[in-house]
């Protein structure tokens, strides 16, 4: 078995990265989805939290595309 060379724990470390703020941001933007409906938030709030899981969804595509293209270079 050979050693992976520093590119490949590279995006072996990103990979991770990007599955935990997946994970990380669909436990919080629908745990936050269900205290605002419970409490009564303004629906602006929901919105905001939808922003903030986009965002978070949208880095995560860049960073996946990002490795992606690195293992086929």
């Amino acid at each position: 078995m050979t050693k992976p060379d520093a590119q490949e724990l590279r995006n072996a470390r990103s990979a991770r990265l990007v599955a935990v703020v997946l994970a990380v941001t669909m436990i919080l933007w629908m745990g936050l989805q269900v205290v605002g409906g419970e409490m009564g938030w303004s629906p602006r709030f929901a919105f905001l939290f939808d922003l903030a899981a986009l965002a978070a969804f949208l880095w995560a595509l860049v960073v996946t595309y990002q490795i992606w293209r690195a293992r086929r270079g």
